[in-house]
């Protein structure tokens, strides 16, 4: 019989699994999706075996054994297995690496799977028997003896090895029914059972005829592009696709783009469902969020919620994932593995044979362009819910106005208004701190941050000046470091200077800010909701986490101080992030039957965009983009991928990708090269960056170059001296 050997994906930065043999203390052939530790260099370190083979890579006298296998059971079905290796040949990022993402931080570490040891007793017919029954075999004898007094609570198996007595021993016994395992072993046995906490409720007939749609392919793979004004109801119509899911004994899997709408979208859910549900968010500590991946993996969680890396948590009884908010950045990762969960998440529809909706009031271009040309079913909800009215908006012309705090006297006299009958008001700002720049009135020096090209904002409790690009953070100078003076102003907004100088106005009014500073807390959000939810006057000031999905019935205005912000972006892309963003933000007004006002401050209001938006919605503006986006081959009509090159001084960084580009002409496939430039903001945390944006007509084109051109730019003298990464589909180019 040929000798096996097991492929390792371990998480070190390289390209290649790695090959180790199976001591002869294993008792068995290790389950591909298992991990195991394994020696390598001076190191012991734990991966996951994705293969067995008789023919191994590396000579066989190199091979080290493994030296112990910590699961007994894979971690990972093979759909999923499939998945994270294709999405490590598509990014182009080491194999182990996307391995160790998708696990939870202490099964990295080794952790053991289950919240208990597995323990053993015997059976009923085993305590019926004698030692003597077993003397043809003193392994099982010596089992049988070390079973039989400890019957009441059974033994651990660690316990079990410990006095030499294998796995394999007591399986045998259990196959003549002496024996049984015990405790939390028994996988993918628990199946989601539809229990109504409350009844659903009643859809309309676009609502019906999207239920409809996704719920009669229940079983088979379907992508559906969900297109629903803010407020037409795009939940109910998942939660009711996710009823008749469970009534098929299947779990759902449901996307969410922040930690921010995991609360209220649990609450929501918890009191429709009487399920199982976990939540999968960086804000749990590493035992929660073990004990709810274990839930999720043993088949008992009925719906998993969670952020972008949610989408790799195993499930056994997988039978529809739901993308909320598909056109939110934050499902693409930013950074070591940048995958998009968004187009994985189709993916593993597909290697499931489930549906996958994508849901938004403002779809991305690329889901428009999907649904355009047949690949995605497009369903829409063209009015909001329970017969409630879209808001009015409404642009205010900044120019010779004075402004408080950046507030204007039309706004201020609207939030008046508005809290005089008990209602609630958004204040968005996409801008956190007191201030964003601290200026020198007599010689015009600005604060900026020493290791970045950037101004450096302005903190206060405690005071600050703070970089919120590198963390960069000191105290403000008393005088102006050219001159002398002591005249320094604060210039402009933040969202703390909006929220003191609203106190000033409104003193009796509770105000809540809500921006990644005043939210880290755990239980920030939940504490929050709570505060907003008794429907009382209120203020909510806020950066973009404002925008995203939040449903609150009681706010009928919503303003934006810079409608302008981002008008005038580098990046492709600035034009449908702003029309994104104005339309999220301005659709949480209004939600009930509260008549709902959107104001848009801005020094453009000519501006096209805004008034393109005005005049025919977002489904106006994207028709328009998505027509120019053809005209010049890029995204959706065209397939880029991003180089970035960071070193300690800027020539190096240009170099090394200009001799990267000056290779890859010459390859078969080669895409169009743009660059190599500086990047747009060069300096961060004192590293100096630069760009090469590649552009292909062909994914598969783009793909097979990529894979011959990356193994050449890794051999450049160049590539150790500096860090350099490969970003496919990018979705910035800052």
């Amino acid at each position: 019989m040929s000798r096996v050997y097991l492929q390792v994906a371990l998480p070190v930065p390289l390209h290649q699994l790695f090959d180790y043999s199976i001591p002869a203390s294993f008792s068995h052939t290790p389950h591909i999706g298992a991990r195991i530790k394994v020696p390598f260099g001076r190191r012991e370190l734990i991966g996951v075996i994705v293969g067995v083979t008789e023919t191994p890579e590396s000579p066989i006298h190199k091979i080290k054994p493994a030296r112990q296998l910590i699961d007994e059971h894979s971690l990972f079905p093979p759909q999923l297995m499939q998945l994270l290796t294709w999405a490590a040949q598509y990014y182009h990022y080491p194999i182990g690496e996307v391995f160790s993402t998708a696990l939870p931080t202490l099964l990295r570490q080794g952790e053991d799977l289950y919240d208990n040891p597995i323990h053993w007793r015997l059976t009923p017919v085993g305590l019926q028997i004698t030692a003597d029954t077993l003397s043809r075999s003193a392994k099982q004898q010596a089992a049988w003896l070390a079973l039989e007094p400890h019957q009441s609570h059974g033994i651990s198996e660690d316990f079990l090895k410990k006095v030499q007595i294998e796995r394999a021993t007591l399986q045998a016994l259990a196959k003549k029914g002496f024996a049984e395992e015990f405790g939390q072993l028994a996988i993918q046995t628990g199946t989601p059972q539809l229990k109504y906490a409350e009844s659903p409720l009643v859809a309309n007939e676009s609502q019906t005829t999207a239920i409809h749609a996704i719920t009669e392919h229940l079983g088979q793979f379907k992508s559906f592009l969900l297109d629903g004004v803010t407020g037409s109801g795009k939940t109910e119509v998942y939660l009711q696709s996710i009823a008749s899911c469970l009534a098929k004994h299947q779990q759902a899997l449901v996307l969410v783009p922040e930690i921010g709408l995991t609360p209220q979208t649990v609450a929501r859910f918890r009191s429709r469902f009487a399920v199982e549900i976990v939540m999968l968010h960086s804000g749990l500590t590493d035992r929660e969020r073990l004990r709810a991946w274990r839930r999720a993996y043993l088949g008992h969680a009925a719906i998993v919620i969670g952020t972008r890396s949610t989408l790799f948590t195993p499930m056994p009884h997988l039978g529809l994932i739901i993308v909320d908010e598909e056109h939110d950045l934050s499902f693409k990762q930013q950074d070591n593995f940048r995958y998009n969960a968004r187009d994985l998440a189709i993916f593993r529809a597909q290697l499931a044979s489930c549906p996958v909706v994508l849901g938004s009031a403002t779809p991305s271009l690329e889901s428009l362009a999907n649904a355009k040309q047949g690949r995605y079913q497009h369903l829409f909800l063209k009015e909001r819910a329970a017969n409630v009215s879209q808001p009015t908006i409404k642009l205010i012309d900044l120019r010779g106005q004075k402004l408080q705090a950046g507030l204007s006297p039309a706004l201020k006299e609207a939030i008046s208004l508005r809290l005089k009958k008990d209602e609630q008001v958004i204040i968005f700002l996409n801008r956190r701190g007191f201030a964003p720049v601290l200026l020198c009135h007599d010689c015009g020096w600005q604060a900026k941050c020493p290791r970045c090209d950037a101004k450096i904002t302005l903190h206060r409790n405690p005071l600050r000046l703070h970089c919120h690009h590198c963390g960069f953070s000191q105290q403000p100078p008393n005088f102006c470091p050219e001159c002398n003076s002591k005249e320094l102003k604060a210039i402009g907004a933040g969202t703390v200077r909006v929220e003191e100088a609203l106190q000033e106005l409104f003193p009796k009014v509770p105000i809540h800010r809500i921006d990644r500073d005043s939210t880290q807390r755990k239980d920030s959000w939940h504490n929050l909701y709570a505060d907003i939810e008794n429907n009382k006057a209120a203020i909510l000031v806020g950066t973009q986490m404002l925008a995203k999905g939040h449903h609150f019935p009681n706010v009928t205005l919503v303003a934006l101080l810079e409608a302008d912000s981002g008008l005038f972006g580098a990046d492709f892309r600035a034009s449908e992030r702003v029309a994104q963003l104005i339309t999220q933000v301005a659709g949480r007004a209004g939600r009930a039957r509260k008549a709902g006002l959107v104001l848009l401050q801005s020094h453009q209001p000519e501006h096209p965009l805004l008034q393109q938006l005005l005049s025919t919605g977002y489904q106006g503006f994207a028709e328009l983009a998505l027509a120019e986006r053809e005209m010049i081959g890029m995204p959706p009509y065209g397939y880029l991928a991003l180089v970035r090159a960071e070193a300690h001084y800027p020539e190096m960084a240009l170099n090394f990708l200009t001799e990267a580009m000056s290779r890859g002409q010459v390859l078969d496939n080669a895409p169009e090269f743009w660059g190599p430039i500086p990047a747009p903001m060069e300096k961060k945390a004192g590293i100096f960056r630069a760009h090469l944006l590649l552009k292909s007509n062909q994914r598969s084109r783009l793909q097979q170059f990529l894979h011959r051109w990356l193994t050449i730019m890794n051999d450049l003298p160049e590539a150790k001296r500096l860090r350099w990464h490969i970003d496919v589909d990018p979705q910035e180019l800052a």
